[in-house]
């Protein structure tokens, strides 16, 4: 499985972008994609994951303002963020779960399969 995330930018505070992550393999929908994101010095962060039935989390610190979706026909997962903080400054990996449960969607080591990363700059 190959996960190729776009989207990324420098926009201001209060705007919005939207990410997309398109991913490789026949059984797009029976994945569980997730979104971290990574800045240097700290840990990678859960920030939203969508399960094969759809079902969604978020980081409490993005609820409201990001929004996960998929499209199976395009085996593509999108974040739709709003209302951007300078805090929100990272770079963003969307990740794969291709088989199981989707229990401890938070934890980085439940992904089998990330994309290459891509840079979210948010100025104030």
């Amino acid at each position: 499985v190959q996960l190729q995330a776009s989207g990324g930018g420098l926009v201001q505070a209060g705007s919005s972008l939207r990410l997309s992550c398109a991913a490789s393999g026949r059984t797009f929908s029976s994945y569980h994609m997730g979104w971290f994101r990574h800045v240097p010095g700290k840990e990678r962060e859960f920030v939203a994951g969508i399960s094969r039935s759809e079902s969604r989390f978020y980081l409490e610190s993005v609820k409201g303002r990001f929004t996960i979706s998929r499209d199976n026909s395009k085996n593509t997962v999108y974040l739709q963020m709003s209302s951007l903080k300078p805090e929100d400054t990272a770079v963003y990996y969307c990740a794969a779960k291709v088989s199981g449960t989707y229990y401890y969607f938070r934890s980085p080591t439940e992904y089998d399969y990330w994309g290459q990363g891509t840079q979210v700059t948010v100025s104030s």
